[in-house]
């Protein structure tokens, strides 16, 4: 079973979230206790296999870090070995393949098999590398649970408890004040936080980028609400919710890589619309990364452990070029390159949108 596997490694790449040191604990301490492996600790994602910065982890590495957020590893999302920014004497930046050296690296290292924790960029250069003869197991983590090959990512649940927290307490202030609160939370694409925490803590509008909305729908909600006695309201937006005619907001944009751009603010946008149009009184709250960090949740923590021992297992099995998924409840796996075809996003007739609707939730469309 073993398939000539001595020493694995890992690295965790794009953004943190919660569950990310589960993941690291499980994958070492399966492969101490059960097949006495060595594991390789990458730092800093990708950038670690390019620089050849690793150290070997041991138990004490691993040890008290189950309830901790973020990753013991580092992370970035900046690093990619297909792509790789090379400061020019003129000070232009020209990107590089520098893929063969990062292979090289994985080599001195002595990894026999490289688990890559990551979302669909990491995963797509995990699935490239695996491409050009480096056996590779990929885990899902993305906290807009966006990847279509899994029911679910862990940091979600975490994320979701943050969100809904976060709404609540917005309740008793926008009661107070007679006030319209909007709490813009993650989803560049998909609008999963934004529908499972609006439903859960009672929102009365939700924005996100699978359904376009309008001004008129959103005023005519509040107007509603106001004739039947109700003062305030509140509306979660997702980051990329698209303002009427299609545009999304952006915090920051990279003139080089669209890829590295940054949306923020469109709840910001939405509210000052509301004031302008209504006279009533709107305040924003961006949660930001608030989402990504604190102690994951007993489901976050019990899923990336799920998905260490997963991953020790495929690579021992020879099961390589695959990740690791949820579905139906049992952990599987999934070919790397299926896993990152396309993005799971919000079915709009789907029967949480319709629920949310039922309940009166307008999605401003």
């Amino acid at each position: 079973m073993r398939n000539n596997v001595k020493r694995l490694g890992i690295l965790t790449g794009g953004g943190d979230c919660p569950g990310l040191n589960a993941v690291i604990r499980a994958v070492a301490k399966t492969s101490f206790n059960q097949y006495d492996l060595e594991v390789v600790g990458i730092t800093s994602g990708f950038r670690g296999v390019i620089e050849n910065d690793y150290f070997l982890l041991n138990d004490k590495h691993v040890s008290g870090i189950l309830h901790r957020g973020g990753t013991i590893l580092g992370t970035t999302n900046r690093d990619n070995p297909f792509r790789y920014p090379v400061s020019q004497e003129n000070g232009h930046v020209v990107y590089d393949d520098v893929s063969n050296r990062a292979i090289a690296n994985l080599e001195k290292m002595g990894v026999d098999v490289l688990v890559v924790v990551g979302g669909d960029g990491s995963l797509s250069i995990a699935s490239e590398l695996y491409n050009k003869g480096v056996r590779v197991v990929g885990i899902p983590k993305t906290i807009d649970n966006d990847l279509s090959a899994t029911d679910v990512t862990f940091g979600f649940d975490t994320a979701l408890h943050t969100a809904t927290g976060a709404i609540d307490k917005l309740h008793t202030t926008a009661e107070s004040h007679h006030r319209v609160m909007l709490l813009e939370v993650m989803g560049r694409n998909a609008g999963w936080i934004a529908l499972h925490s609006g439903m859960a803590g009672g929102a009365d509008v939700i924005l996100i980028p699978e359904i376009a909305f309008n001004y008129e729908a959103i005023l005519s909600k509040i107007s509603e609400r106001q004739r039947r006695g109700k003062n305030f309201s509140i509306i979660v937006v997702a980051e990329g919710a698209s303002l009427p005619g299609g545009r999304h907001v952006y915090r920051q944009q990279a003139a080089d890589n669209p890829l590295l751009d940054k949306l923020g603010g469109v709840a910001a946008v939405v509210g000052r619309e509301i004031e302008d149009r209504s006279g009533i009184e709107t305040r924003v709250t961006v949660l930001g990364h608030l989402q990504r960090g604190g102690s994951p949740t007993p489901f976050d923590r019990n899923l990336g452990t799920r998905f260490g021992v997963k991953a020790v297992e495929l690579a021992l099995a020879g099961e390589l070029g695959r990740m690791v998924c949820l579905s139906c409840n049992r952990i599987q796996s999934v070919p790397l390159s299926e896993a990152v075809a396309k993005q799971k996003i919000v079915d709009p007739a789907g029967d949480l949108v319709m629920a949310a609707k039922a309940v009166g939730i307008s999605f401003g469309d």
